[in-house]
């Protein structure tokens, strides 16, 4: 776990991070196609931010003139302003709510459809550096925080200000004396932000971080629950997952003591304020300037202040957490996806395959995993690829559907280097079956027919009688509309493989890869795939690589790789009888070696 998630954490401080201020008003653009509903929200924002100014201002009238038995005020006028002040208000403060929270929603659903979207065309190699729980907490933990930036944080921003300009008006109004003096605390709360920001983003990026982790850990003790179980490793699941959750409350709880210690102390030095405005007030020289009902109109607008001006101290922290968020999510949104410059249209006809000195190497391994290897493959043979693990084997079937792109070579399809193909028509032409099948968590015919739009339901039996899967997919509780749980879980691995196979038949393209597709089969199961497999590989392109050398003894030809180079080729008679590197691994396989056979 470590050594992938500082893969990814190194390889994200290499890029160059934004400011606060270009990653928030990115971050805004995407509530912007929404501005409609933005300025119906605002509107109604501004006129619930004024009701606060319009109750404060009503004290006056009612202590001046509301109680004395001279008064010519009806007295239901001032109460009836009251209730209709905060009907207003409560409409008003509805419609915002309302507004921002669909903006907001709306946000939310756009970024994780585009990280979504970016998860599907990122190349292989960066999943090979970063964590699934990494990428899962971006698209849900680190977009929520985005979402409160851009839709709460522009609430409270709105109605909050607002509502803290119309009090220190209403107060500036009535002495601009006391207001001046209750504003001199400004710098010194504008210090205190400076310093809590910095602080806030930086412990939301360590967060974000920690969120990875965490989800990473509990990701695999999931998948991994059978092996956790048989090998008693509860103990050591336990004490993983408790260092990664106490990071994450520490963290946590540095950002709950930030914020719990900044808002009493902008509140203390606005109270420092208040303390120096009522003293200066009581003087006999101010009270000749204020009637009482001014005053206490005054007193109620500044007290009024306190909440609004808490939102927005409080606001420092969304705001910190959503870029830092942004940062993160942005980062992977500018990722590039997979090369796909090429224009040429790969058609449904193969006439051969051909590798020219092909190169690769992996960014993470010490040297190079395929050195120089050039073969080719005629229309409709099978090559099979043979060697110790590690040899480059299921290198260079990637390097052939582009999961990688080479270092050094070509290679070429009908004459052409693949990389002029568009990715989608060539990896249209392709199906491959590996050890390790991935199902979906859906029906059995879905499964088959996997990214297959219009095929019928008669042609997913067909395939399914071709890769000797039909006789069990019968006898199943929903036939082929059972579900088959996550991953396949509910079914065997031979099950799985020929449901696999099925899959690689209905998709009818002209190559083929087989990668270890029957060595964890038991020999019942294997012949039944083997026949499928072999339905499967008629009149294909295949290239099989094996480790069972007993499954590839027909194949056109066998090519031997050793550490990236290719050492031997020749059918299975030609190597045995050459007695070389074949051979060796053969007899390693097999007690008495069959020479010649």
């Amino acid at each position: 776990m470590s050594k992938s998630n500082s893969k990814g954490r190194s390889g994200a401080s290499q890029t160059e991070v934004p400011t606060g201020g270009i990653t928030y008003r990115r971050l805004l653009s995407y509530a912007m196609p929404h501005w409609r509903r933005l300025v119906l929200a605002s509107v109604c924002m501004v006129c619930f931010a004024v009701t606060d100014a319009a109750f404060a201002a009503l004290m006056q009238p009612l202590l001046d003139g509301g109680f004395g038995a001279g008064s010519d005020r009806a007295p239901w006028v001032v109460p009836l302003a009251v209730l209709a002040l905060f009907m207003f208000r409560g409409v008003a403060g509805f419609i915002s709510a309302y507004q921002m929270e669909w903006v907001g929603g709306r946000v939310i659903a756009k970024l994780r459809a585009a990280l979504f979207d970016k998860y599907l065309s990122l190349p292989t190699s960066h999943y090979d550096q970063t964590t699934g729980g990494e990428l899962i907490s971006r698209l849900t933990y680190n977009v929520q925080m985005v979402s409160n930036a851009a839709s709460r944080a522009i609430t409270v921003l709105i109605r909050d200000s607002i509502t803290v300009i119309a009090l220190l008006s209403l107060m500036a109004y009535h002495s601009w004396r006391l207001t001046l003096a209750f504003m001199l605390v400004g710098p010194l709360i504008g210090v205190v932000i400076g310093y809590v920001s910095r602080r806030f983003r930086r412990i939301s990026r360590n967060i974000q971080t920690a969120m990875g982790d965490l989800t990473h850990v509990a990701e695999e003790a999931i998948e991994g629950q059978r092996e956790v179980k048989v090998f008693g490793g509860q103990a050591h699941e336990r004490s993983r997952f408790e260092i990664v959750n106490e990071h994450n409350f520490r963290l946590n709880l540095k950002e709950t003591a930030t914020r719990a210690a900044s808002t009493p102390l902008i509140h203390f030095l606005v109270a420092i304020a208040l303390a120096v405005i009522m003293y200066y007030a009581g003087l006999e020289g101010t009270q000749s300037h204020l009637s009482v009902g001014a005053f206490v109109s005054f007193l109620t607008a500044m007290l009024l202040l306190f909440q609004p001006l808490k939102a927005l101290s409080d606001l420092n922290s969304v705001i910190q957490r959503g870029i830092a968020a942004g940062e993160s999510v942005f980062s992977l949104l500018d990722t590039p996806s997979e090369p796909d410059v090429g224009t040429r249209e790969l058609g449904g006809v193969i006439s051969g395959i051909s590798y020219r000195d092909v190169r690769f190497k992996y960014s993470s391994a010490p040297g190079p995993v395929v050195k120089g290897v050039s073969f080719d493959i005629g229309a409709g043979e099978t090559v099979a690829l043979v060697g110790r693990s590690g040899s480059g084997k299921t290198t260079l079937a990637q390097l052939l559907a582009r999961l990688y792109e080479m270092d050094g070579g070509e290679i070429q399809v009908n004459g052409v280097d693949l990389r002029e193909y568009s990715l989608e028509s060539l990896r249209a032409q392709m199906a491959y079956v590996g050890q390790q099948v991935t199902l979906f968590n859906d029906t059995v015919a879905a499964n088959i027919a996997y990214g297959l739009e219009d095929c019928s339901h008669e042609e997913i039996v067909e395939a399914a009688k071709a890769a000797n899967a039909d006789e069990f997919i019968s006898q199943m509780s929903d036939g082929y509309n059972t579900w088959v749980g996550d991953n396949g879980v509910l079914l065997s691995g031979g099950q799985r493989q020929r449901i696999a196979i099925a899959r690689a038949l209905l998709k009818q393209c002209p190559i083929l890869i087989l990668d270890e597709a029957t060595s964890a089969l038991d020999a019942e199961s294997e012949r039944l795939v083997q026949d499928g497999l072999t339905n499967l590989m008629r009149n294909r392109t295949t290239m099989v690589i094996a480790h069972r050398l007993s499954t590839i003894e027909n194949a056109n030809r066998i090519l031997v790789l050793d550490q990236g180079q290719l050492l031997e080729s020749g059918t299975h008679r030609e190597l045995l009888a050459s007695d070389g590197h074949y051979a060796k691994l053969h007899g390693l396989q097999f007690s008495e070696r069959p020479a010649g056979k």
